[in-house]
């Protein structure tokens, strides 16, 4: 008879996520690029999630250290990956993420595109007018900005409240950018701005797309596991199937997560036993941040709290964490103050604790600066006094 799997616990889990996600004190990294790396990547959809993330994350890091890794060195790069979701992840990974999600998102994107330029009554052959569209767009270091084509308008799902016609401009470019050809550059205001510049990417050297959905995988788990199968096919966007081959040329322990058979790499089980002692930790996080994403089954972190923190899409808004779950939220209102409601008595230290966060927040947001996440949550906007 097989020997039962390990039993792992919510507060294991709770353990590793504060150690392997940089977000108990004495476990935060030294860079931007470091924290990604320990998560793969940051939420990008949100431009300041990019930089509250970071500085949750890191030792005083300042916004122009974050924008140095971003614009200069160059260490991070914003592409659009798992789940057809823009991430925020180290410039080593972008071959990975590209080979493992991201090729096969570009190829959807475009046979779409093509579809609504022949629908539009664009041209009769949507494919080829994008070819000749994308060769006259991505030409050098900066874009064609004098690109007739890019002037076309598409008819982009008229049968939804915000459809209607668009320029074909930003579709173009957003299949560009999954097909790796052009890049995000500097935004055209500041760091809360979601207008960028863009720019011609760099040729990248992709491994095989299996290879790299194995390497993906073993990063997710090292980073997230222990977890279920099915958060790793939700966080990837991947197929069952594509997951599976994904997973069998990795060493796995199974394990039981409150009554569910999980997974985890073999080689981090016995590291359940030696994890370090953690004093309890406050954290405050942004909209759609990537610990808060992580998984699917999100019960052991979030609890009863859902309703308050998730909007209809299921996108989070900003969290309030005590020693590794979300304990209630917090918004910035129109005064830069930093609002924030516990949802549960979790006790006097850590009311303190998180009201300390939001003072420290308050202070490297700066005056000037206000952060509205782009999906608006029930909780965000009652706190920002928008209910």
């Amino acid at each position: 008879m097989g020997q039962r799997p390990r039993t792992v616990s919510a507060a294991e889990r709770r353990r590793r996520l504060a150690v392997r996600h940089h977000l108990a004190p004495g476990e935060r990294a030294g860079t931007a690029a470091a924290a990604a790396a320990g998560i793969i990547g940051l939420h990008g959809t949100d431009p300041a999630s990019v930089y509250l993330a970071a500085w949750a994350r890191t030792r005083e890091t300042g916004k122009a250290a974050i924008e140095h890794a971003l614009y200069e060195e160059r260490s991070l790069v914003r592409m659009l990956g798992m789940r057809r979701t823009v991430f925020v992840v180290p410039a080593s990974l972008v071959p990975v993420i590209q080979a493992a999600c991201t090729d096969q998102i570009a190829e959807r994107l475009r046979r779409r595109l093509a579809l609504q330029v022949e629908a539009s009554g664009i041209a009769a052959d949507g494919a080829s007018w994008l070819k000749e569209a994308g060769d006259g767009t991505a030409t050098g270091a900066e874009l064609a900005r004098d690109e007739p084509r890019l002037r076309a308008q598409i008819v982009y799902d008229e049968t939804k409240s915000y459809g209607g016609p668009v320029n074909v401009t930003t579709r173009l470019l957003t299949v560009l950018s999954a097909e790796g050809l052009i890049v995000r550059g500097r935004p055209r205001g500041g760091w809360t701005s979601s207008q960028f510049t863009w720019t011609a990417a760099a040729e990248l050297a992709r491994p095989a797309a299996a290879a790299a959905r194995t390497e993906l995988a073993r990063r997710w788990l090292s980073a997230f596991g222990p977890a279920l199968v099915s958060d790793l096919q939700w966080w990837t966007g991947l197929t069952a199937g594509q997951v599976r081959a994904a997973l069998a040329p990795l060493d796995l322990a199974e394990v039981d997560l409150h009554g569910t058979p999980g997974v985890m790499l073999a080689a981090d089980l016995p590291g359940l036993d030696d994890a370090p002692a953690l004093g309890p930790w406050a954290a405050l996080l942004p909209a759609l941040d990537p610990t808060a994403m992580g998984w699917r089954e999100r019960g052991w972190y979030v609890g009863q709290h859902a309703a308050a923190l998730f909007d209809r899409s299921g996108n989070i808004g900003p969290t309030a964490w005590w020693d590794g779950r979300i304990v209630g939220g917090w918004a910035q209102r129109a005064n830069g103050e930093i609002a924030v409601r516990l949802l549960e008595d979790a006790g006097a230290e850590a009311a303190a604790a998180v009201e300390a966060e939001a003072g420290r927040l308050s202070e490297w947001i700066g005056p000037g600066a206000r952060i509205t996440p782009r999906f608006r949550t029930p909780l965000e906007r009652e706190l920002a006094g928008q209910s």
